[in-house]
């Protein structure tokens, strides 16, 4: 029986992506790779409770909510996973995928909704971004790019310029070091077709609170 580690299962409202604003069942996975300089979520880098999938969906059932977020640390990183996105697709009406794109996706329940979290170079991470996953992002998949300062911009820029995603595509400033009027002031000069992304949950709650 399929095994993961999982951190925490809790409702929240979706902070990010096309689906910000609504009610969400988040299931955080633990273990991550990647060390991105301004990561908020350290404390899923270890530990979490091993749980099977049918433990996990019965605490998913409990908090009512259809539209599901399988997230981490990096949810990939847990070869358990796909199997666990695939269930989630038979029970519930939308579920959706957090992934830094350094694991291939092109072999995921077509179903799920990959939100591709690429990697700028102010994230030290840049050299984690699996390129060929860009070739596989399809109808319902977005495109998230975090940005820190003006090399993060033009990095970001330069990537939907090249790759012409058909996606949508979210820049989002990392919270409390690059203004939103000043991403906003980049894009509108460029006449960028992005969209503007604010974290949410970072304004409605304590930005550093758990939403456990």
């Amino acid at each position: 029986m399929t095994t993961l580690r999982v951190i925490e299962i809790y409702a929240s409202i979706q902070g990010e992506s096309t689906r910000a604003g609504l009610p969400c069942t988040f299931v955080r996975l633990a273990g991550c790779p990647l060390r991105c300089r301004w990561c908020d979520t350290v404390y899923s880098f270890s530990g979490g409770e091993p749980m099977t999938i049918d433990e996990i969906t019965d605490e998913i059932d409990g908090h009512g909510i259809g539209l599901i977020e399988l997230t981490g640390g990096e949810p990939l990183a847990q070869p358990g996973a796909p199997e666990l996105l695939g269930v989630l697709c038979d029970r519930y009406s939308q579920v959706l995928l957090e992934t830094s794109g350094s694991f291939p996706i092109e072999e995921l329940d077509p179903r799920v909704g990959v939100i591709m979290d690429m990697k700028a170079p102010g994230s030290g991470e840049e050299s984690r971004n699996l390129w060929q996953n860009l070739e596989h992002l399809k109808v319902g998949d977005e495109l998230k790019i975090v940005i820190s300062d003006r090399t993060d911009y033009d990095w970001a820029r330069e990537v939907v310029e090249k790759h012409r995603p058909e996606v949508p595509v979210l820049f989002s400033p990392v919270f409390g070091e690059l203004e939103p009027s000043q991403l906003s002031e980049w894009m509108l000069a460029d006449r960028l077709a992005v969209r503007m992304q604010l974290q949410q949950h970072k304004y409605i709650w304590d930005p550093e609170a758990r939403r456990t």
